[in-house]
């Protein structure tokens, strides 16, 4: 009697505790990544850039790439590895980047809190959006950093040169098409004479109504002068914007939206604005580690409900759909998604941010940065290339 209770037992917690855990077994065990996922579909109807991103990162670090030889300077020690892909929307090849790119930016940090926006376009302009990416994506980074470097030189709010670090994500949870921008604020920038260094109060200087009122005026004014010039291209179900002056009207209900623009808990030190920028700047749609099931036909990965008090959920959907999504944030060839406005931008570094630092009682450097180097995991030395093992296989 006693081993029949056991077994009863025995099976109600497995059924009441062990079978919800399912999802993490298998992501601690076995360890599901992307890469599995596209290894198990060929989608059609790519575009040239979909198609690199989607090739490079079902290829990468496997022998369709190649190998090389990796030698330790300092005790000899020899490793042999995969070549990786390097595509900016492989969730594996993003560590090497993201450390030289935070440690660009550790010398432009002012010792002034940083603050954090968030702008946010309507969901009707997705269509044209995603139809005209390249133009339009600039054009939303332009009016984010334009916003807030004329609205702080406003008397009425911080009177004085501040600048933005504007990055472009274009994914939601979920991953569907969710274009927007999170800006990088620093609290003090130079004042409009030139001649002193103005520090910001705790909260964000530029109230957010009139953030978003400006966004919407900047981005809007922006779309229709392309439009005026005759850059924006019109097709499938948005071709219909193209006749008469269909788009100039819905442009004019735009304008009757309330704008999303909203500021974050802001940074309490420098430090930790670079470590946010490490993680924000280089992230990818999904992420390997938020994929927790995958067989033949479904995806399941984790995703965090905002509007149901930021919970973590799960979400399955066919592998058809997933990867339709996760590709749909395939960026184009050589667009920049982080760029820097104001204060920031790279003509002003050497002359404004510079004249700050000082006026803050601050010595500015500019480090020369590095690439990252691999340490050999027997004692802790640098790795440094030593030949091609096997240069790969052409991409079909």
């Amino acid at each position: 009697m006693p081993v029949l209770t056991l077994l009863v037992f025995i099976f109600i917690f497995l059924l009441i505790v062990l079978v919800p855990l399912k999802a993490l077994w298998i992501q601690v065990f076995f360890m599901v990544e992307l890469q599995d996922v596209f290894n198990a579909i060929s989608p059609t109807g790519l575009s040239p850039d979909q198609r690199k991103a989607f090739y490079a990162i079902r290829n990468c670090r496997s022998t369709a790439l190649g190998s090389h030889v990796d030698r330790c300077c300092s005790c000899g020690h020899i490793n042999i590895s995969y070549n990786s892909c390097r595509n900016r929307h492989c969730p594996k090849c993003q560590g090497s980047k993201q450390y030289e790119w935070v440690q660009a930016q550790l010398s432009k940090i002012l010792p002034v809190p940083y603050f954090h926006l968030v702008f946010t376009l309507p969901s009707q302009l997705n269509t044209v959006i995603y139809q005209n990416q390249k133009l339009l994506y600039s054009l939303l980074l332009k009016s984010a950093g334009d916003t807030i470097t004329e609205l702080a030189r406003d008397p009425k709010f911080f009177s004085a040169q501040s600048g933005a670090t504007v990055i472009l994500h274009t994914w939601g949870q979920n991953p569907s098409f969710h274009p927007h921008v999170h800006c990088i604020v620093p609290g003090g920038g130079l004042s409009l004479d030139g001649l002193r260094f103005v520090r910001s109060g705790k909260s964000f200087f530029i109230p957010v109504k009139v953030l978003s009122r400006k966004f919407r005026g900047k981005f809007l004014f922006y779309l229709k002068r392309a439009w005026q010039t005759e850059n924006i291209k019109f097709f499938g179900n948005a071709v219909n914007l193209s006749y008469g002056t269909n788009f100039l009207n819905f442009i004019d209900t735009l304008y009757l939206l309330d704008w999303v623009a909203f500021s974050k808990k802001p940074f309490k030190s420098p430090d930790i604005v670079v470590k946010y920028l490490g993680r924000y700047t280089h992230r990818v749609a999904i992420s390997n580690s938020r994929i927790v099931d995958f067989n033949e036909s479904t995806v399941t990965f984790k995703w965090k409900d905002y509007k149901d008090d930021c919970k973590v959920k799960l979400m399955t959907l066919k592998i058809e759909e997933f990867v339709r999504r996760f590709l749909l944030h395939v960026l184009p060839s050589g667009f920049t998604r982080i760029r820097h406005y104001g204060i920031l931008s790279s003509c002003n570094i050497k002359s404004k941010l510079s004249l700050c630092f000082r006026l803050s009682g601050i010595i500015s450097f500019f480090l020369k940065v590095e690439r990252y180097i691999r340490p050999c995991p027997l004692c802790r030395g640098s790795m440094v290339f030593a030949g091609i093992v096997n240069p790969g296989i052409p991409v079909p």
